[in-house]
């Protein structure tokens, strides 16, 4: 009897621990957004769909599959050892999924709904202009003036020093001057794909007499294989920061003494979210980005860039209202932590060709790329740190000059868990990028007639 009424209590005081356990794990939040719990019965439902062949090519379709995918993904890369210390969740949600369409790893239904979702919607630029705007405008007025101002010094020595080492070590790997040039440092220093490959390889087509599909598979390969080397090295950078607090900001980019403004922005990220705040925020971004489109025309210049400084310029001389400035920083804080994950799977699936990537690739090919990304990143490290900068948030952001466009500034960033620096990172790649594809234009119709 006593026996039995000791075995009745051990099991009861067994049975919370058990629940315990069991909502721990359900409770555990994938990517630290979906919980386990949602997470499974969703992945039922969309694995079904997909296998079934009724998953509709529209935006919920699509949505859903860069959920499941995107977060798993990111998950797994920051558990793996070593890879999860330079940028794995970010590597294994572009990467991965780009290996798992080449493949067929995935179904056809799924590769169609996201490749249209990406193709038709235009959404990376919702979130670039998300981003750019919450970014810009959540920063401290005088602390973005100053940094804008010596920005231009460690990008424009590491472009220079990059350009340099990489064409000496091309050459001296047995690739001629001319394709290490315009085939391998040019694509890498472009600005990406839509602002650099794209009208690069028109370029090129129009002055070499050639088509311009085999002109971009030229370029987009040293592109995709540059931005892996930036994110690879910039999670060495967020390693080498966590070491040596005295190298990094966290996120701040100068040296500005002044604890008053860091208190104030650490304030601001901690901030509740005001619902009303954030769809003002919202739609002041999507603003931002039609203005840049328009005007875009009349200026010459991408739309995102003139974005870039239209927002700069608002924050420069006090236009909008705190609500709205708060409103746009905390819809920033929001696609950041909900939308990243995802956006990099879809850009892995539809903008990210396997065969491309690996077409080319030799170790000639890939030291040239490595070294000249990596005397990027080092010069904008010491230059940096000359101007008075954090040395590793000056080096993260010169390596945003080796960046898949948009995407691998996200990539980037994610990858050193310094997103708040993306205003800096547009600024690098964007003017760099137009920069860059401006005058190799200029050169190679020079060097042909």
């Amino acid at each position: 009897m006593v026996t039995n009424n000791l075995q009745e209590a051990a099991e009861l005081k067994l049975q919370p621990r058990t629940e315990s356990k069991w909502k721990k794990v359900l409770n555990y939040k994938i990517g630290g957004v979906i919980p386990v719990g949602l997470y499974i019965p969703f992945m039922a439902v969309v694995y079904l769909l997909m296998n079934s062949g009724k998953l509709d090519s529209d935006m919920p379709g699509a949505v859903s599959v860069m959920v499941l995918y995107g977060f798993i993904l990111a998950e797994i890369g920051k558990r793996i050892p070593i890879l999860k210390d330079i940028g794995g969740a970010a590597i294994m949600a572009t990467f991965v999924p780009s290996y798992m369409v080449y493949a067929h790893l995935l179904p056809q239904s799924a590769i169609d709904s996201v490749t249209d979702f990406m193709d038709n919607t235009n959404f990376l630029y919702v979130y670039i202009a998300i981003v750019i705007a919450g970014s810009i405008l959540g920063m401290n007025r005088e602390l973005m003036i100053k940094a804008v101002v010596r920005l231009a010094v460690p990008l424009t020595v590491g472009s220079i020093l990059g350009t340099g080492v990489g064409l000496l070590t091309g050459v001296a790997l047995g690739i001629p001057a001319y394709d290490t040039l315009f085939y391998i440092l040019v694509p890498i220093m472009a600005g990406g794909v839509g602002e650099g490959a794209i009208p690069l390889s028109i370029g090129y087509s129009q002055i070499l007499g050639s088509t311009q599909g085999e002109q971009f598979a030229m370029v987009i390969p040293a592109v995709m294989l540059g931005s892996l080397c930036a994110i690879i090295l910039s999670g060495l950078l967020k390693k080498l920061g966590d070491k040596k607090p005295e190298l990094t900001g966290n996120g701040t980019l100068l040296k500005t003494g002044d604890s008053d403004v860091l208190g104030l922005a650490e304030d601001k990220n901690k901030k509740p979210l005001d619902l009303y705040q954030m769809a003002a925020g919202a739609i002041l971004a999507i603003g931002f980005f039609m203005l840049g489109t328009l005007a875009a025309e009349f200026v010459g210049l991408p739309g995102p860039i003139v974005m870039l400084f239209a927002a700069f310029l608002a924050k420069y001389f006090g236009w909008l209202p705190k609500f709205l400035e708060d409103g746009a920083q905390q819809m920033q804080r929001f696609f950041v932590i909900a939308v990243t994950y995802p956006l990099l799977l879809a850009v892995g699936v539809a903008k990210t060709p396997w065969e491309a990537l690996i077409s080319v690739i030799s170790p000639a090919y890939f030291i040239t790329i490595f070294v000249t990304v990596l005397t990027v990143v080092v010069s904008g490290y010491f230059a940096g740190k000359w101007m008075k900068m954090y040395p590793v948030e000056a080096a993260i952001i010169t390596s945003t000059r080796c960046s898949q466009g948009g995407t691998g500034d996200v990539a980037i960033l994610s990858a050193a868990d310094r997103m708040v620096l993306m205003p800096f990172a547009q600024v690098s790649t964007r003017l760099g990028g137009a920069a860059t594809v401006t005058l190799a234009i200029f050169l190679l119709r020079y060097l042909t007639h």
